[in-house]
């Protein structure tokens, strides 16, 4: 990658609806040099789709969650495909230090959320558990 991949990326970050051509038009460069860059990105699998961003508004209407957990060693698997199980489960990620896994979670309703956390506190194989309710959102580059 170089810097113009990279900066056909920041405006696919911003709006990853803009035509090619509009793209070209704001790098100054030909339409058939995008397409053609947008192609090989991915293939490589460095785009690997386009999607919608929420606004603030439909965000604020939902409740979110990060979660520590510890989890017994060899039972990762099954716990993962129980968090799979759970439509409140957006994410798991392994991690390294005093935790294992870092799950968020996203709920309509203060109950949606607490029974998730009751649920992934019943699967076998967390040792433990923390629970941090998200407040704000100040900062949000989830592109990278």
């Amino acid at each position: 990658m170089d810097e113009i991949d990279e900066e056909l990326i920041e405006l696919l970050v911003e709006n990853a609806r803009m035509p090619v051509a509009s793209l070209a038009q704001h790098m100054d460069l030909a339409r058939s040099t995008v397409q053609a860059r947008l192609d090989r990105l991915e293939r490589k699998g460095v785009i690997t789709g386009y999607t919608v961003r929420l606004g603030d508004i439909m965000r604020s209407e939902r409740l979110r969650a990060t979660v520590l957990l510890q989890i017994d060693p060899m039972k990762l698997a099954p716990v993962l495909s129980k968090l799979k199980a759970l439509p409140e489960v957006r994410a798991a990620h392994t991690a390294s230090g005093r935790f294992d896994l870092i799950v968020t979670l996203s709920a309509q309703t203060t109950e949606a959320l607490d029974s998730a956390l009751d649920a992934i506190g019943t699967v076998n194989g967390v040792r433990t558990s923390e629970s941090l309710i998200h407040l704000s959102t100040r900062i949000d580059r989830r592109a990278f």
